[in-house]
């Protein structure tokens, strides 16, 4: 990855990086929720990849093709509409810059908080032009993501051999949840052609600090993960079903059983992209410490124990790159 070079064309894009493109990868796991052994396949997903695509997960096609329309209406208004909903703090609208820290993408997006109870003014702002339709459409969207979430989590306490089976759906489930909901797009980006075969980043590489994240995009090959020998490679579109990923938090939780997955999107030539992300994450003063069910007999901790709220001040100071975890593993400063 390179900084670009200025040519007059491009000027605008010369704080934002650039790498190559990559072929697309056909080994994702693919997990049918309604197959008997899911439970399984998803806690082998998660330690290998960090990564599954979940088919048969019972959310309507509708509520996504209705946001996705929602969504795309409120991203193709005038800029100076736009700006009225930012700039994020971090809820609202943003463009181009990526939290506080001087991150930046090819990107456009609107965060929201998943609670429907909790709407900000900037929030609101989106919602003006057509407030009835977008509002329920994202509430309608959220909850039936969220439910089936909680029985993908379900899933995984059955399938780590957690006595209590909503161990970790219950952080969700809780009232004070401490979950985000995400609309990003990427506007397609034909100057590209003048980069000699590189791709504009539309949102660095990263991984996600909650407990898991939820992403449902429109079929524009974008989102690359990072494998564990460190190689990016290209995950296959699919606009009908969802690809849920391992947060830094129940890495954690697993004391490093299950991966927190890196990943990042590229900007298109031709194709604008546009993605969903519910990232389901506890309420602020939950201790994140492994699951004691999940620990053999005589194993320690990797981490030191820390609340939600801790790390979230911790991530937010950081760059998206930065290995966020670091610092909370007992090796770190020892």
């Amino acid at each position: 990855m390179v900084v670009l070079s200025q040519p007059a064309a491009l000027d605008h894009f010369s704080l934002i990086k650039s790498c190559k493109p990559t072929s697309l990868f056909s080994g994702i796991p693919v997990v049918d929720l309604s197959d008997p052994d899911a439970k399984s396949q998803i806690i082998k997903a998660c330690e290998e990849y960090g990564l599954f695509k979940v088919v048969n997960h019972g959310v309507p096609l509708e509520f996504m093709t209705t946001l996705e329309a929602q969504a795309l209406k409120f991203f193709n208004l005038p800029q100076s509409e736009k700006d009225r909903a930012g700039p994020a703090d971090p809820f609202g609208y943003g463009s181009k810059r990526i939290g506080p820290n001087g991150d930046v993408g090819w990107i456009e997006y609107i965060l929201l908080n998943a609670n429907p109870e909790i709407i900000s003014h900037k929030s609101l702002s989106i919602f003006k032009n057509n407030p009835e339709i977008f509002r329920s459409a994202v509430e309608n969207y959220i909850s039936a993501v969220k439910k089936m979430t909680c029985e993908v989590l379900e899933m995984v306490a059955d399938g780590l051999g957690i006595d209590q089976r909503n161990a970790l759906s219950k952080l969700l489930r809780d009232e004070k949840s401490d979950s985000c909901f995400r609309l990003n797009y990427y506007p397609p980006c034909p100057e590209l052609q003048a980069l000699s075969g590189r791709n504009l980043i539309g949102f660095g590489e990263h991984t996600d600090p909650q407990i898991i994240s939820v992403l449902r995009s429109n079929n524009t090959a974008s989102l690359q993960i990072s494998l564990k020998d460190g190689t990016w490679v290209s995950v296959p579109p699919d606009q009908t079903s969802f690809f849920i990923n391992v947060g830094d938090c129940l890495q954690v939780m697993t004391n490093g059983r299950f991966k927190s997955v890196k990943h990042r999107v590229l900007a298109d030539t031709v194709s604008s992209r546009i993605s969903m992300i519910y990232f389901g994450g506890p309420p602020l003063n939950e201790k994140i410490t492994p699951l004691a069910s999940v620990m053999a007999e005589g194993e320690e901790s990797l981490y030191k124990e820390f609340t939600w709220s801790e790390y979230k001040k911790s991530a937010y100071k950081s760059r998206l790159a930065d290995y966020r975890l670091g610092l909370f593993e007992k090796s770190f400063g020892q």
